[in-house]
């Protein structure tokens, strides 16, 4: 764990706190316009980011939050008269209390003579969201840490290997220092604490774990899927991996164990338990029953703040049309769901080989546990599924990778580790350093490209041409050459300068 915090705190000086692509900027106006103005109306927040990017020739936000059309994606909604807002209102909400610290401390230092604007866009309210987020990151690292430890059976080595190794060698790097008030970190950090709370007991039979879990353990893990859902929607699906546990605890449930505690103190322990004295069925499912309605309960809960947003800004307590709009599945079907994953220029495994290398580690955790390696590969496959059905932006194009696979994380750090561990064993530990040191070079060197080597040509999609000369030669020598401009003056490779 000091490692993995070693290593946040060495590379938090390169990051990137700003607010300025379209997507970020509608995740702020939430807490933004929340806080200062008390309402949803983002008129004002989207102004002022527009007015930004127009000082230095970028009309991105203008185009995509304030210019009418005439269609469906016009940006007032004739219902409310608001501005739309596609982005759901969790990572908003995670943020708050930095934000809200911010503003404490620049009002406190107004009061001994700073000048610092006290309006929720002066650098410090930045910082401070972008800084939640990269701290969000870092206690999903620190989680995921523990739960391979607790559940891979692995040894500090691999476990540590894996969680490092996954983070820096796929998109989750890119979004905790450059892009960082995006919702991926926060939505990774939830998934991860809910795998926590979900797996606390694993260890215990499945029956017994699920009836004797506490009412508010329940409670807490409602919440905490339910903001994994506002966050970032499509996480919502992760939650098929206790509903299957759940249908699986209710088959075993109904049938009748005998138990050696029912058993007459002068019966032989081979003896076989009279049908009177076995544990009754019925009480064992009303127990788990309970505590799933406590379960769904605090999750409905958790959602209203994202349902009475969608009626604010919808006039419907659902989300705009333009994001329905996007799902193209027909009949059950993922158009794009092997896109999502092995598309050459778009998919996630061509920007990312450790998450395929992951998946297979999946399989070993299915020898040593194999209801809990079938679950989280149905989670994986939940993931790629709703990705896959998005029809015309299922590749992401203008994003660092592949990015709505990052909450996944968790996943593929366990399937890594039971790898790795497995690989120590007959090959020893350098061989698999110097493979996950060449995975962080090689999504270093993809970052380098996208950033300041051939930006134009890799945004649109990885380019296969001449890939190796760029990333050993282009990448290290651009590197050197604009390395004090990367360490002390970031801004001049950005599209607006700031």
């Amino acid at each position: 764990m000091l490692v993995i915090v070693g290593v946040f705190l060495l590379l938090l000086p390169l990051s990137t706190p700003r607010i300025y692509a379209t997507d970020e900027v509608q995740y702020y106006a939430y807490v933004r316009s929340l806080y200062f103005d008390g309402d949803l109306d983002f008129c004002n927040e989207y102004e002022h980011f527009a007015r930004l990017g127009e000082q230095h020739g970028d009309l991105s936000v203008y185009h995509a939050l304030l210019r009418e059309r005439q269609d469906a994606d016009t940006p007032l909604n004739p219902r409310t008269g608001k501005y739309r807002n596609l982005a759901p209102i969790g990572a908003s909400l995670m943020w708050s209390p930095g934000f809200v610290l911010a503003d404490v401390g620049v009002r406190l230092a107004r009061l001994v003579g700073a000048t610092v604007p006290a309006d929720g866009y002066s650098r410090p309210y930045i910082w401070a969201v972008c800084g939640m987020s990269a701290l969000y990151t870092l206690l999903g690292l620190l989680l995921t840490y523990r739960l391979v430890r607790r559940l891979a059976g692995v040894g500090v080595f691999a476990a540590t290997l894996a969680t490092v190794g996954v983070w820096l060698s796929t998109p989750l790097v890119f979004y905790t220092f450059i892009a960082m008030p995006w919702s991926h970190a926060t939505a990774f950090f939830l998934f991860a604490l809910f795998l926590t709370l979900w797996l606390q007991d694993w260890d215990v039979p499945l029956v017994e774990r699920l009836s004797r879990r506490r009412w508010w353990k329940w409670a807490l893990l409602g919440v905490v899927g339910g903001l994994m859902t506002i966050t970032r929607e499509q996480l919502g699906l992760l939650l098929i991996m206790p509903a299957v546990e759940g249908l699986a605890a209710y088959v075993r449930a109904a049938l009748p164990v005998p138990t050696s505690a029912a058993a007459p103190a002068a019966a032989p322990a081979a003896a076989p338990l009279p049908l009177s004295t076995r544990v009754p069925r019925i009480p064992r499912i009303l127990r788990i029953l309970g505590g799933h309605g406590v379960f769904l309960l605090s999750f409905a809960l958790t959602l209203v703040p994202q349902l009475l947003t969608y009626q604010a800004l919808n006039g419907r307590p659902f989300p705009a049309s333009v994001v329905a709009g996007k799902l193209k599945a027909s009949g059950g079907i993922s158009p794009h769901f092997f896109d999502t994953l092995f598309h050459p220029r778009h998919g996630a495994f061509a920007w990312s080989p450790v998450l395929f290398i992951g998946l297979v580690g999946l399989f070993f955790l299915l020898r040593r546990d194999w209801f809990l390696g079938a679950l989280l590969g149905l989670g994986f496959l939940a993931q790629t599924y709703i990705n896959g059905s998005f029809g015309t932006t299922w590749h992401l194009s203008g994003s660092f990778g592949f990015r709505r696979l990052i909450e996944c994380t968790p996943i593929f750090v366990l399937g890594l580790a039971v790898l790795l561990d497995a690989a120590q064993v007959r090959i020893g530990r350098w061989p698999l350093l110097a493979g996950v040191l060449f995975l962080i070079y090689w999504n270093g060197g993809l970052m380098a490209q996208w950033a300041i080597v051939r930006p134009d040509e890799i945004r649109a999609g990885l380019v296969w041409d001449d890939m190796l000369y760029y990333q050993f030669v282009e990448v290290p020598l651009q590197v050197a050459r604009k390395s004090s401009a990367l360490l002390f003056n970031r801004s001049q490779f950005l599209t607006n300068r700031t």
